[in-house]
């Protein structure tokens, strides 16, 4: 992965007229294939990007603000890297648009064109702002069990089913992921959920496999799908789903899932209190 000439840890200019070029794309590709993920996908999916500081000038020159819920499927050969998506939508807030479908279209298009698939965007007006909701990952959580943690890079081989497990089915999550940025090793907080149907998780034991990310440098989609592949590997869950929900930054935050074909994705149009 080459990094060389994405904006991500170089002082960079704020753009003053609108770019499209200014958003830097990055191949899945090399990541999948170092974690064994090979096509077909074992998983669909997608990254929820909500983008807190949107704005742009009506026809009069008026600032016109929104907040926007960009879906990046899965199977989309690019992921966006972060500042530069930041970057490219400050680009605009000068640009005089005649309404707000006029800023999507253009927007959804751009976007579209550098993940290589079409990604779709929700704008959410200021009279809607109102209505947005914060509420945590539904689930168990495990963060009360009381365990020892030694390691502090991904660790799979801690993953195991309980002895003798029964077939469950259950949701499970933590506020405890932490992961690195690949570039500026910057700290990358979040939550996650865990939903499967399958042999039961060892709790302690996953509990410590999601806080062995805690120095690891990994970009958020690729630590999503790094976590479903190692589970998938221990147990063989017949149904599987992870779903990470990471803490804005620069006016954005990531939250991608991934989840065996065929079983329906978590809810996304909600923010936990950190986010």
């Amino acid at each position: 992965m080459n990094l060389d000439h994405a904006p991500l840890g170089h002082d960079t200019p704020y753009p003053s007229q609108y770019d499209a070029s200014l958003l830097f794309p990055i191949e899945r590709s090399a990541n999948r294939a170092a974690i064994g993920v090979a096509a077909p996908l074992p998983f669909h999916g997608a990254d929820i990007w909500n983008a807190y500081e949107l704005s742009w000038l009506n026809a009069k020159g008026k600032p016109q603000v929104a907040i926007g819920r960009f879906t990046v499927p899965a199977d989309t050969p690019r992921i966006i890297e972060s500042k530069s998506f930041k970057l490219y939508l400050n680009s605009l807030n000068q640009t005089r648009l005649p309404d707000a479908q006029a800023y999507m279209e253009r927007v959804q298009r751009d976007v579209s064109n550098a993940a290589g698939g079409p990604v779709r965007l929700a704008l959410i007006a200021p009279h809607e702002f109102r209505d947005e909701s914060i509420t945590e990952l539904p689930g168990e959580t495990l963060d009360d069990l009381d365990i020892a943690i030694e390691a502090y890079t991904p660790a799979p081989d801690l993953l195991r089913c309980e002895s003798g497990a029964p077939v469950v089915e259950e949701t499970l999550t933590s506020d405890l992921l932490k992961s690195n940025c690949p570039v500026t090793s910057q700290p990358d907080w979040g939550s996650v959920q865990i939903r499967y149907q399958g042999p039961k998780l060892d709790r302690a034991a996953l509990l410590a496999y999601i806080v062995s990310f805690r120095q690891h440098a990994e970009f958020h989609e690729h630590c999503v799908e790094r976590i479903f592949t190692d589970l998938m590997a221990a147990c063989r869950p017949s149904r599987l789903s992870v779903y990470a929900r990471y803490t804005r930054r620069g006016g954005l935050d990531i939250n991608p899932w991934r989840a065996t074909p065929g079983w329906a994705g978590p809810a996304t149009g909600v923010r936990s209190a950190r986010q």
